[in-house]
């Protein structure tokens, strides 16, 4: 049917096939489909009213479309044009200010705040502003503050956070770590080739919180209730310390599980270490430096059974790389997740339970981040 008032839309097959291709797309915002069928329909030759209908729009929405068309092309027409809108009333200047206020912390400005809320910010903008030579801020609202932040993507109200590298022998020590995992990992099935050395990462989990029920636990019931229904009132039992080394050659966790980790449960652990291996092993250590690792009690342990143990420190705030940390980690989500007991003799026993289970399915935990990336191999 002929338009009766507006000119006839004449689309080039190129032009066509585009609009086509927008309306059929599922990636392309709602707004720029509804145009293009718009379009396409108007160009067939239907009426206005007829094309309002079919798409759900409005009868000026379809107008608007078409004549933009017709004025600058059917493609072009697809999208929003500029538009000029008002001039910017707060300079690049009186902008960098307040990027610069919100970069200080309160309390360096006289506030006992640490961190800025927009409120606070705002109330310090308009109270200091005029003084700075920008009056333009005195109106400030949340809505233009936060345009200002998010343009520069800054955040003033939050705190990241991050780990400082305090040991000065960080990379080397970080490179001796990554030597060892590498050696195992590349010596990992060749049974032609025994080996006379284990490697056990180690590291202790203490504060593991006995919790004690005080009213009966309840089942899922299908239908009623989906999960396990407890009071919230607990009681605290106490805490105890899991001290752990990870085979890395066979994924076996050998543990010991006592009230503190002092020198003198560390020496215990090495004493299980000792048990578990062949006298003619070297059983090669990889720990944190705790100072149990290395105090007096322990040295004069080793003393006494030379050429037996190898250390291998991490470095300071590095216990990333101490792999049995991803024991600890399953350990957290699997058997001492929600745990509840009714002393701390059966958290002990659920402990040593549920690294038993862990055994019988060991895993070979290897390291794959960064492993060729320092140079050392």
């Amino acid at each position: 049917m002929a338009h009766s008032k507006r000119e006839k839309l004449d689309l080039d097959p190129e032009t066509k096939v585009a609009l086509e291709k927008t309306m059929a797309s599922r990636n392309e915002p709602a707004a720029k489909v509804r145009r293009a069928r718009i379009l396409l329909l108007y160009a067939e030759g239907v009426r206005i009213a007829d094309i309002a209908r079919e798409v759900g729009g409005t009868r000026p929405l379809v107008e608007r479309a078409v004549d933009k068309a017709l004025r600058f092309g059917a493609v072009a027409a697809l999208g929003d044009l500029p538009r000029p809108g008002r001039p910017a009333t707060v300079k690049e200047d009186a902008v960098a200010w307040v990027l610069g206020v919100a970069c200080q912390s309160p309390k360096q400005l006289g506030y006992a705040a640490e961190t800025w809320t927009y409120s606070a910010l705002i109330r310090h903008i308009a109270a200091h502003c005029a003084g700075a030579g920008f009056a333009c801020l005195a109106k400030t609202g949340k809505g233009a503050l936060n345009k200002i932040l998010a343009r520069s993507n800054i955040k003033p109200h939050k705190v990241g956070y991050y780990l400082e590298k305090r040991d000065p022998d960080f990379e080397t020590k970080m490179a001796t770590i990554l030597c060892v995992y590498q050696e195992i990992q590349d010596g990992i099935g060749q049974k032609d080739k025994p080996l006379r050395r284990a490697t056990v990462s180690y590291d202790e989990k203490p504060g593991i919180q006995a919790i004690q029920n005080i009213a009966p636990q309840l089942p899922p019931v299908p239908g009623k209730h989906a999960a396990i229904g407890r009071d919230y009132e607990y009681k605290r039992l106490g805490t105890l310390s899991l001290l752990a080394g990870l085979d890395l050659h066979t994924g076996k966790v050998l543990a010991l599980v006592r009230e503190r980790h002092r020198s003198r449960e560390f020496v215990e652990f090495l004493e299980v270490l000792d048990k578990e291996y062949a006298a003619d092993w070297k059983i090669r250590v990889v720990l944190d430096n705790h100072s149990s690792h290395i105090s007096k009690e322990t040295q004069k342990y080793l003393a006494g059974r030379p050429n037996r143990f190898e250390f291998v420190f991490t470095p300071k705030h590095g216990s990333w790389l101490n792999l049995v940390e991803m024991f600890f980690s399953k350990a957290s989500r699997s058997f001492l997740r929600h745990i509840r007991v009714d002393s701390k003799k059966e958290l002990a026993e659920r402990i040593y339970l549920g690294i038993e289970e862990f055994n019988k399915h060991p895993v070979v935990f290897r390291w794959k981040y960064n492993m060729k990336t320092t140079g050392q191999f």
